[in-house]
């Protein structure tokens, strides 16, 4: 079997920019909800879904917040967007998955811990994360075990579609973005480094601290080498930071059991009560199967 492990959080952005405005029953903003229901619901029509976890931001800011100041926020996050995480959050658990809504770590993290819990498991043959983030990449093994996916370009990335993307391999995921920066998130990078020179000095050093600090012990010819290396040595402490923070915390919490993420089909009560509240009751015509 496969383990499908799913970016929530990703999916209620993609749904409140994707479909039109809806209101619930109460007169409050459910479009995105309603999207992330309707695009799951038809995932696990496929027949190779049959286990699926899902990691969401409970709160957009984290451990990382206290690290760096500049990580992202809430800031410049719809407010009718911001009220429906932990709506969709139910909305999920109300059709029968497993949700991880993440406060002090990230969905991110949740997600890279459960690929790591589960990826020797003899149970299972692949698993498949689900969500386009760069984060992700690191996630991802050279013998094929834990693979990305990106449900609207319908991609699959694997150690090659890696080195393919970014020019590294995905070990050094973190280090090429502490180098290059991350505008998604909040930090910065170093400065005259971009994606082409990461990727040129990492291929040869694939990690911060092999990189050597005089340029003249590099034996790679890289352009613009001499003012990378004083870049580097000038920001040396940020770069370390930056790849702490770009780096998935592993130790995040998943307690459940791999037959715990077996979906047994969509409960009866909890999903009409949920219909209710987002004044939504064509949903069950996209029930694929019922729990009962």
């Amino acid at each position: 079997m496969q383990l499908h492990l799913l970016d929530a959080t990703y999916e209620l952005f993609r749904a409140h920019f994707g479909r039109p405005p809806h209101e619930g029953a109460a007169g409050m903003p459910v479009g995105a909800t309603l999207g992330v229901l309707e695009s799951v619901l038809m995932l696990l029509r496929e027949p190779e879904v049959t286990h699926l976890g899902c990691a969401s931001d409970h709160v957009i800011r984290s451990w990382r917040n206290r690290r760096w100041p500049g990580y992202k926020t809430e800031m410049g996050v719809p407010p009718e967007l911001l009220a429906q995480f932990e709506l969709a959050e139910r909305a999920l658990q109300a059709i029968g998955l497993v949700v991880w809504p993440e406060v002090e770590f990230e969905a991110d993290d949740a997600l890279g811990a459960a690929a790591a819990k589960w990826a020797d498991d003899p149970r299972v043959e692949r698993v498949v994360i689900m969500t386009p983030d760069k984060d992700m990449a690191q996630c991802v093994r050279e013998d094929g075990r834990v693979v990305a996916f990106d449900r609207r370009k319908r991609t699959f990335m694997d150690a090659d579609g890696v080195r393919a993307k970014f020019g590294v391999s995905p070990p050094s995921i973190p280090d090429w973005l502490a180098l290059v920066g991350d505008s998604a998130d909040g930090y910065p990078g170093i400065p005259g480094w971009g994606a082409k020179s990461a990727a040129a000095v990492l291929t040869r050093y694939p990690h911060l601290e092999e990189i050597p600090e005089s340029v003249r012990a590099w034996d790679a010819p890289i352009r613009g080498a001499a003012s990378l290396a004083q870049s580097l040595r000038d920001h040396r402490d940020e770069a370390f930071l930056f790849r702490e923070l770009a780096t998935l915390r592993l130790d995040t919490p998943i307690p459940e059991s791999l037959e715990a993420l077996e979906w047994k089909g969509v409960p009866r009560e909890p999903f009409r009560a949920l219909a209710d509240v987002l004044a939504a009751p064509e949903l069950r015509f996209r029930v694929p199967r019922w729990a009962d």
